[in-house]
């Protein structure tokens, strides 16, 4: 019986995500050819998921080693990319994001994995779900992203 349930909780927390997904990709491709806009939307995103998050009853004390991962993920990861974009064209952005991915991976691994070490250390207690993981990755995604989008926008204007 308890399979059944996990199963289920699993479905939905699948169709949760996809649901924010499609609004992400949405409001993403709207905006994509307008360069000083991007960085804001993305962080007017991650406003909005932390609404989804509420909507979804996911305390935000759930999610914060998760949300670190993705801020710390996409912030040099989205810098990466736009370098390897100026020096190599398309396929450079693309080489700069796998790297830079596979750098801030490792990096966000280690500050999320500080994170939980810290929150342990204060006897403060969490529970991660798959729903409140992957909300807390891509929250956390869209505002380190958005930050450094915002950054390259402001710097672009020099």
């Amino acid at each position: 019986m308890k399979k059944r349930f996990r199963n289920h909780n699993f479905f939905r927390a699948i169709t949760k995500f996809i649901t924010l997904s499609i609004i992400i990709v949405g409001v993403g491709l709207y905006f994509v050819f307008q360069k000083h806009l991007i960085g804001p939307v993305f962080l007017g995103l991650g406003f909005m998921s932390l609404l989804f998050l509420k909507f979804f009853k996911i305390k935000l004390k759930m999610i914060y080693p998760d949300l670190v991962f993705g801020a710390v993920d996409n912030f040099v990861l989205v810098f990466a990319a736009v370098l390897g974009g100026i020096y190599g064209g398309v396929f450079g952005a693309v080489i700069g994001g796998a790297i830079g991915n596979t750098i801030t991976d490792g990096f966000g691994g280690l500050m999320e994995g500080h994170t939980v070490e810290k929150l342990q250390d204060k006897k403060i207690e969490y529970k991660r779900t798959a729903l409140s993981s992957s909300l807390g990755k891509m929250t956390g995604c869209l505002f380190g992203g958005g930050t450094s989008l915002t950054i390259i926008s402001i710097i672009s204007l020099f």
